[in-house]
């Protein structure tokens, strides 16, 4: 357990020495040029703000299950992460949709926090769940700080007029690499615990329709790679939710 553990704060410190050590990057202004710009109702870029709608269902969803007692805890405080994980999810939805309207860099802060706030409780409760429940609970508000430091920072040095989005970038690889460090490395105190790999997968399936934004509407100008990127977030997010509602404490633990 203990040489694990220096392993991952190794990994830890080695992301937080890349975010400062690597050369400086600026935001691409061609970012927030997305394929599909086309209005409906008097919505701009329709498609990519209501595809949004289904983080706010997920967080919703999610808050009421963790909130109403319909997933076992052994401890009650183990629920605070994830109540902060569905707040993320829920204002992301807000944040993302905000951003579509008008897409540029002023604007991409508020989709961005609501994911930093998502993807660091989510560590912290596994951390909490696979490691101890004090050291994950301890690390949650010094994670979420991390992850509005990162936004912070790259925001502040675009108005600046030297953008570094390379913290953000690394915070986000770091997460996603941590979770899956986490489950393969560390048994969950409950079942289900492996259906962290599948909310991997979705996330990275979102990550490649990302990628192929123009492609993906090229191929009958129907739907934007983009547009798709958000179901996929969401069902993510979904598969979360499902987690918890389906588990239940491990007894071989």
């Amino acid at each position: 357990m203990a040489s694990r553990s220096v392993y991952l704060i190794a990994f830890t410190l080695l992301s937080v020495a890349l975010a400062f050590l690597l050369p400086a990057v600026p935001q691409p202004a061609e970012y927030h040029r997305f394929a599909d710009a086309r209005g409906l109702f008097g919505v701009a870029n329709f498609l990519d703000v209501v595809s949004n709608a289904g983080f706010l269902i997920v967080g919703m969803g999610g808050l009421l299950l963790v909130l109403t007692g319909r997933t076992p805890f052994e401890r009650e405080s183990e629920r605070w992460p994830y109540v902060i994980f569905f707040i993320g999810v829920a204002l992301t939805a807000l944040g993302s949709g905000y951003y579509h309207l008008v897409p540029d860099n002023e604007r991409l802060v508020w989709d961005r926090l609501p994911m930093t706030i998502a993807f660091m409780s989510l560590i912290a409760a596994q951390i909490a769940e696979r490691i101890g429940i004090r050291t994950g609970l301890a690390l949650l508000v010094p994670m979420l700080l991390m992850g509005f430091a990162s936004v912070g920072y790259w925001i502040a040095t675009e108005r600046a007029g030297a953008g570094n989005v390379v913290p953000y970038a690394v915070l986000q690889a770091y997460a996603v690499l941590m979770l899956l460090a986490l489950t393969a490395l560390y048994p969950s105190r409950y079942t289900r615990g492996s259906d962290l790999y599948w909310v991997f997968a979705a996330y990275l399936v979102a990550k490649v329709l990302e990628t192929f934004d123009r492609d993906l509407f090229a191929l009958g100008h129907l739907v934007s790679g983009h547009t798709l990127k958000h179901l996929a977030a969401a069902i993510a997010s979904l598969l979360v939710l499902r987690m918890l509602l389906l588990r239940r404490p491990n007894q071989g633990h």
